[in-house]
C-alpha cells in the first residue's frame, strides 16, 4: 500500500544524515587504506606487490558489484538493500580489522567492495527521491559535498589512525559509522514498491566480466610494462570480447535486458554519464598525481601534502553551496561550462609548478580546482536526472556512479603511463646535456663518482617535474576539448510539481 502523506522535513532529515553517512563511510574506504599499506605490509609478511591486492581487491569487487544495484533495489526494495549494504560493509571491515594473513584481508576486502557497491548510487536515488524536482539541486549539493569529501579526508584520517593506533583502526573506524547508518535508515526510510523484473544473467555475467578486466587490466598495466606481459594482454583481451557480447546481447535480446534501455533513450542521461566519465578521468586523475608530486620531488611529508592538498575539499564544498542555489537561476549548461573553465585555469596554474616554489600556487591552484569541480558536479547531476523517469532513479544512479569510476581508472591510468613514458624521453633529454665540456654541470664535479651520482639525481628531479607538467598540461587540453560536447545537452522544462515516489509502508 502506497503512503498519501508525503515525507515530513523531520524524516527527511533524518533520512538524508543517515544515508550520507553510509556514502561517507563508502567512498573514505577507497582511499583510507592506502597510507597503512607499508605498515600491513610488514604485519602480514607480503610483499610490496602481493599488498596491493588490498586495494585492487576493493576496487573490482565495488566495480562489478555497482551496476546490480539498481536491479536489485527494484527486485528487493531500496530500503533492503540499503541495510543489507550497510550491515555486510560493516562486518567485512571487521573482518579486515581482524585479519592475520594477506588472504584473510583480501578476501574480507572483496566482500567490503561487494556489499559497499550500493552505498553511493542508493544514496543518490534516495536523494532525488525524498526531495521534490525544484530542490534536487540543493540536494546534490549536499550529495556531492559527501562523496567529495572522503576521498580527500582518507588518506589524511588513515595515517591519522596508523600512527597513532593501528592499521586495524583504518577498519575498525567503520563500526560505529554504520551502526548509526544502519538505526537512521531502519527507522526513517520508507519502503518503496517493488518492481518484478527478472535478471538478465547472461547480460549481468558479460557486463561483470568485462568491467573486472578492464579494471585489473588498468589496475595493474603501469606495474606490468603493460602489453608487455601475458597477463595485461588476457585481461584486454577478455574486457573486449566480453563487453562486445554484453553490447550485441543488450541490442538483440528480445525482453529484458540487465542493461535497461530505456535510460539509453534520455539525451540528458547519457550526455550526463560521458561528462561524468570525463570529469573523473581528468580531475580525479589529478588527485592521483598531486601527492607523489609533493611528497617524492618536492620533499613534504605525508602529513604536509595532505594539508596543502586539502583547500581542494573546502573549494569543491562550498561551489556545491553556491551551485545548489544558482541551479534555478542559470542553465545548467552554463554553469558546467563555467566549471570546466575554472579548471582548466586550476590545470594552466598547476603547469606553472616549478621544483624550488613555495607551497602557495599548490594551495591556490587547488581550491580552484575545488571549485571548478564543484560547480560541475551540481548542475551535471541535476541536468542528467531532470528528464529521466522516476522509475529508472535506481538503475540510473548505478550507472551514473560506474561512469565515473571507469573514467577516474582510465583516466589515473592512462596519466600515470604518460607520466612513466615522459620521465623516460626528460630523462634521456636532460642527461645528453651533462657532459665535462658542459659549463653548467661544473657545479656537481661529474668527474667524479659523487659528483655524477649528485647529477643523475637532479637530473631525475628535473625530468620527473617536467613529466608532470606535461601531464597537467594533457589534462588541460582534453578539458577544454570536452567543452563543446555541452550542446548535447537539453534544458528540462521546469515542472510545477513531481508525482511522490512508490513509497510502501513500513
Amino acid at each position: 500500500m502506497t503512503l498519501d502523506t508525503p515525507i515530513t522535513p523531520r524524516m527527511r532529515t533524518l533520512i538524508t544524515l543517515s544515508v550520507m553517512l553510509a556514502t561517507i563511510m563508502q567512498v573514505i574506504d577507497g582511499t583510507i587504506a592506502n597510507v597503512a599499506l607499508p605498515h600491513m605490509q610488514g604485519t602480514l609478511s607480503a610483499t610490496q606487490d602481493q599488498i596491493s591486492w588490498v586495494l585492487t581487491s576493493y576496487i573490482v569487487a565495488a566495480a562489478i558489484a555497482t551496476p546490480l544495484t539498481g536491479w536489485a533495489a527494484g527486485h528487493y526494495g531500496r530500503k533492503e538493500v540499503f541495510l543489507v549494504s550497510v550491515v555486510g560493509f560493516t562486518v567485512a571491515s571487521v573482518l579486515c580489522g581482524m585479519s592475520s594473513t594477506l588472504l584473510e584481508i583480501v578476501v574480507a576486502r572483496l566482500l567490503q567492495g561487494l556489499f559497499g557497491a550500493a552505498l553511493v548510487p542508493l544514496s543518490q536515488a534516495v536523494m532525488l527521491d525524498i526531495n521534490p524536482q525544484e530542490k534536487h539541486a540543493q540536494a546534490m549539493a549536499v550529495w556531492g559535498m559527501g562523496v567529495t569529501i572522503g576521498p580527500i579526508i582518507g588518506p589524511s584520517l588513515g595515517g591519522w589512525l596508523t600512527d597513532n593506533y593501528s592499521w586495524r583502526w583504518v577498519f575498525y573506524v567503520n563500526v560505529p559509522v554504520g551502526i548509526l547508518a544502519f538505526a537512521g535508515i531502519w527507522a526513517c526510510m520508507p519502503k518503496t514498491k517493488r518492481h518484478e523484473r527478472p535478471l538478465d544473467l547472461f547480460g549481468f555475467a558479460t557486463l561483470s566480466l568485462a568491467i573486472g578486466a578492464l579494471q585489473m587490466f588498468l589496475d595493474r598495466g603501469d606495474d606490468r610494462d603493460w602489453f608487455s606481459s601475458a597477463e595485461i594482454k588476457i585481461e584486454a583481451f577478455i574486457a573486449v570480447v566480453a563487453f562486445a557480447y554484453f553490447l550485441l546481447h543488450t541490442l538483440t535480446v528480445r525482453g529484458t535486458s540487465f542493461f535497461n534501455r530505456r535510460l539509453a533513450l534520455d539525451r540528458n542521461f547519457i550526455a550526463g554519464c560521458g561528462f561524468y566519465f570525463v570529469l573523473g578521468a581528468v580531475l580525479y586523475a589529478t588527485r592521483a598525481l598531486l601527492p607523489p608530486l609533493l611528497q617524492n620531488l618536492m620533499g613534504y611529508s605525508v602529513l604536509d601534502a595532505g594539508l596543502v592538498t586539502a583547500p581542494s575539499g573546502a573549494g569543491s564544498m562550498l561551489a556545491m553551496m553556491l551551485a545548489g542555489k544558482l541551479v534555478g537561476r542559470f542553465k545548467p549548461r552554463t554553469m558546467i561550462a563555467v566549471g570546466f573553465s575554472v579548471s582548466a585555469l586550476s590545470l594552466w596554474q598547476m603547469s606553472q609548478f616549478t621544483l624550488d616554489m613555495d607551497s602557495h600556487l599548490i594551495i591556490v591552484s587547488g581550491f580552484v580546482q575545488g571549485l571548478g569541480l564543484g560547480l560541475i558536479s551540481v548542475p551535471l547531476t541535476a541536468a542528467s536526472f531532470s528528464t529521466l523517469d522516476p522509475q529508472l532513479r535506481g538503475e540510473g544512479t548505478a550507472i551514473y556512479s560506474l561512469a565515473r569510476n571507469i573514467g577516474s581508472s582510465i583516466g589515473i591510468s592512462f596519466m600515470q603511463s604518460e607520466l612513466t613514458r615522459h620521465l623516460r624521453v626528460a630523462h634521456a633529454q636532460l642527461a645528453e646535456n651533462v657532459s665535462i665540456y658542459n659549463p653548467l654541470a661544473a657545479p656537481w664535479h661529474i668527474d667524479t663518482p659523487t659528483g655524477l651520482a649528485l647529477a643523475e639525481q637532479e637530473v631525475s628531479r628535473q625530468a620527473g617535474m617536467m613529466a608532470y607538467l606535461h601531464d597537467f598540461r594533457l589534462m588541460l587540453l582534453m578539458t577544454v576539448a570536452v567543452m563543446p560536447l555541452l550542446v548535447l545537452m537539453k534544458t528540462a522544462k521546469r515542472k510545477n510539481s513531481e508525482p511522490p515516489p512508490d513509497i510502501a509502508e513500513h
